[in-house]
């Protein structure tokens, strides 16, 4: 059986958000199977897939080096990826089926376009400890699955240095996961993106993660309301990395566009499948 590790929402290789995905099998694993190779591969995701009788639809779980969770961005495109670049699906779109509900990623210009469901985030009051496990006083919070804090410019998100033990024990008042937390601001005018952001999640076990689709549910629409934009250009500023989304607010849903390469295919001997 087969796994590729692919970098997502990235511009070459070593850059975006690396995932494990492993090749589609006919039965899931048990779950302490899939979580023992999360932990193996100890990257952000990594991607389980399902075959069924349609072949541009699969099942798709994600999970982290402690956890599955409900939903993930950058494990969703590289998926997709490995379906179409390695696997050569014809099809223009494919359908994952998630705890999240149908997933699609179909084929746009050069690179991908995912349809996912709009986390539309809600401001609230600064839990208490946030601006001392961030190192700093945000200027705005808000409250959706994640806690994401706006900062002044780009250039303080850019040099945040969070207390991550700190952050792992906080969880905002309607935010659904513990440990979760965003810092955002407007880029710099005149360059090449509208947003910059970072994630620290060590609540997930990933101290922090260089590009997070599932983040970006709620920053399109976040942002797009504060420029009157639905079309906005994100980078996601993870030191020596970076990811790039492009997301467009469409209401109840949002996609994401972006781009992957595949940097590692690899053989496991586990009689999976």
């Amino acid at each position: 059986m087969r796994q590729w590790t692919i970098d997502a929402f990235a511009s070459g290789p070593f850059k975006g958000n690396p995932a494990c995905v492993v090749e589609p099998m006919d039965t899931w694993p048990d779950d302490q199977a899939m979580h023992a190779l999360a932990a193996e591969n100890n990257q952000a995701e990594t991607a389980f897939l399902l075959r069924t009788a349609d072949p541009a639809r699969f099942g798709l779980r994600w999970r982290t080096p402690l956890t599955e969770v409900p939903l993930c961005g950058h494990a969703t495109l590289a998926s997709a990826h490995m379906l179409f670049a390695e696997l050569g699906a014809t099809s223009d779109r494919l359908t994952f089926d998630t705890r999240s509900g149908p997933l699609t990623v179909g084929r746009k210009g050069g690179g991908y376009e995912m349809d996912f469901p709009a986390d539309k985030p809600v401001r609230t009051q600064a839990p208490a400890g946030l601006a001392e496990a961030l190192g700093i006083e945000p200027t705005e919070v808000w409250t959706g699955k994640f806690l994401v804090a706006i900062l002044a410019d780009e250039q303080v998100v850019r040099s945040v240095r969070p207390d991550l033990a700190a952050i792992a024990a906080i969880a905002g008042d309607g935010s659904r996961m513990q440990g979760d937390v965003a810092v955002s601001a407007l880029a710099d005018p005149g360059g090449e993106h509208d947003v910059v952001s970072r994630f620290f999640a060590p609540g997930a076990g990933i101290p922090e993660d260089p590009a997070t689709g599932s983040l970006h549910t709620m920053l399109s629409p976040l942002f797009s309301a504060k420029l009157g934009r639905p079309v906005l250009r994100f980078h996601q500023a993870y030191p020596g990395r970076g990811g790039d989304l492009e997301c467009e607010d469409a209401g109840e849903r949002v996609r994401l566009r972006g781009d992957a390469v595949t940097v590692i295919e690899s053989r496991l001997r586990l009689g999976w499948g």
